[in-house]
């Protein structure tokens, strides 16, 4: 095919496979128009409305507008949604984004925002300055001593699979070390922009967290960065923490094949603290409550990741075993460290106390639409791998 600017190709400059392609595999998104009725509930850089769509029999939807992007639509304004995430049904997804408010576009942003692209490629790409380019003034904190070496000086880093465990880490780290300072990087296998994720706006007032970062195509953090291995420099070198914590944003994604989940890039994280001389901690997915016999215990997600994925030592945390489960998830994690590609250890903390740190959460715990009482341990488990990061700060863990 002769090379010239997209523009100018057609199907019949195609290869006759690829042509045939372009009616059988499409994204579909599924747009729609309405008129704002009122605001629902609003946070740090999003707000969320009641919808009226036009046409039909005119139903009110729940539609989320992120600022940063679109402004912020007013009642009686007309907004375009993608509805896709609703009228599916999904879960941590499951409502409309306005796209856009035609008669009241946004103003431009301040020029000489930063060179680098996050949603590239597509229509709602923005342009950020990421703490990594030349042209940002922690440049020189990166690219000089420790952080040039690639060097975390043996920062704890916590990793977990979803997002629902951000705050159970913090309180049985902060429970343990209360003047810990604690960076959440939030990586970009779930939710893009970190403004969708009520709990970290609430963390971040309440004081459970030092800062933010956002890395790879996730965005809206305190500070953007490339990678994660710049994500973690940039935490510890130019924010200071003591410790970080590595979970991707809401909605993981699974398909409840081994391989097909998002949740693989906790194995990644460890590979990545390991390779920057951090420490790894790696907190279980469990639960008490789950009715997919996959995710009972030690779910798969966890078994797959730290397992075959993680190819560095790392510490699996468990409690002291009380009760059934306590005994199965502790055989589990020795079972799962035994067979593992990296070396890991398992490391056992006392539940005591962590009951009454999870209940002093700022925000709502819940994981798969389970409370704390619901399913305890999905909670626990997250809790107790903060509280041996936390001893790892005082040379005291295990």
């Amino acid at each position: 095919m002769a090379a010239g600017p997209v523009g100018e190709l057609t199907r019949t400059t195609l290869p006759e496979w690829w042509a045939a392609s372009v009616t059988t595999l499409r994204v579909v998104m599924q747009w729609r128009e309405g008129t704002v009725q009122q605001v629902r509930g609003r946070w740090p850089g999003a707000v969320e409305y009641a919808v009226q769509l036009a046409g039909g029999d005119g139903d009110v939807v729940r539609a989320l507008a992120y600022t940063a992007l679109v402004g912020e639509p007013e009642v009686g304004d007309r907004v375009l949604l993608n509805a896709s995430a609703l009228l599916r049904g999904l879960g941590t997804g499951g409502l409309a984004f306005v796209v856009a408010v035609p008669e009241r576009l946004p103003a431009d942003p301040p020029s000489g925002q930063g060179h680098i692209v996050k949603a590239r490629y597509t229509p709602q790409q923005q342009m950020f300055m990421a703490v990594d380019e030349q042209d940002s003034p922690h440049h020189a904190a990166l690219t000089s001593g420790a952080a040039d070496a690639g060097d975390l000086l043996g920062m704890p880093v916590v990793v977990a699979d979803l997002h629902s465990a951000l705050p159970a880490v913090l309180a049985g780290l902060l429970a343990e070390r209360p003047d810990a300072r604690v960076v959440y990087l939030m990586t970009d296998g779930g939710a893009l922009p970190i403004a969708f994720s009520r709990a970290v706006a609430g963390l971040l007032e309440a004081g459970w967290l030092h800062g933010t970062v956002t890395v790879g195509q996730a965005y809206g953090g305190e500070h953007e960065a490339v990678t994660l291995h710049s994500g973690l420099l940039a935490a510890r070198h130019v924010l200071g923490a003591d410790v970080a914590v590595v979970i991707q944003g809401p909605g993981n994604v699974g398909t409840g094949t081994t391989w097909g989940y998002t949740g693989v890039a906790a194995g990644e994280a460890l590979n990545a603290a390991s390779t920057l001389h951090g420490r790894g901690v790696a907190a279980l997915r469990v639960s008490e409550a789950d009715a997919r016999e996959r995710h009972r215990g030690i779910s798969h997600h966890s078994r797959t990741a730290y397992g075959r994925i993680c190819l560095v030592p790392a510490a699996l945390v468990a409690t002291h075993p009380t009760g059934e489960l306590g005994e199965l998830v502790l055989r589990q994690a020795q079972e799962l460290a035994a067979g593992a590609t990296g070396t890991l250890t398992v490391e056992q903390v006392e539940e005591d106390g962590l009951d009454a740190a999870l209940r002093g959460s700022p925000v709502r715990l819940s994981t798969m639409g389970r409370g704390l009482d619901e399913d305890r341990a999905a909670f626990l488990y997250s809790a107790a791998a903060g509280r041996y990061a936390a001893r790892l700060l005082e040379g005291a863990a295990g």
